[in-house]
């Protein structure tokens, strides 16, 4: 369960920003964002650069990324994740249902309850285990 949310997380992440830079075609404003066109970017009047750069480099499409691969690097030294992971990505995930309603964040609901349900069989399984082995 653990290794099927951060497979999701990543993939989530992952398409987000590909999909950006490529689909909605963000990219093509890269030579504003490197050349120091967005350094007096009005954030409540953004130009298409900058509403660009927010939507793929800027947004949370990389740091999902990071948070799923961290998750899929702790599952395969078989160290439980936190559940705060799964908590904090599912209150976002709540957010993000009622801001934008046709997001994908169903995937999320997915990866969230796999992730929270992984760690409680995997703290239940330790505790099990830690009372076989007491003498």
């Amino acid at each position: 369960m653990i290794k099927w949310a951060g497979w999701i997380i990543t993939i989530c992440g992952t398409a987000h920003t590909v999909g950006a830079l490529t689909v909605e075609k963000a990219a093509r404003h890269a030579g504003t964002w490197f050349s120091g066109g967005l350094w007096s970017e009005d954030l409540a009047d953004m130009s298409p650069a900058g509403s660009a750069y927010f939507l793929s480099l800027a947004s949370f499409g990389v740091p999902l990324v990071l948070v799923g691969l961290t998750v899929l690097w702790l599952d395969r030294r078989g160290i439980t994740p936190p559940a705060f992971i799964g908590w904090t990505l599912g209150v976002w995930t709540v957010v993000d249902a009622v801001v934008l309603p046709f997001a994908p964040w169903p995937l999320f609901v997915l990866a969230c309850a796999l992730l929270l349900i992984g760690t409680r069989r995997a703290r239940r399984g330790g505790l099990a285990s830690q009372a076989k082995d007491a003498p």
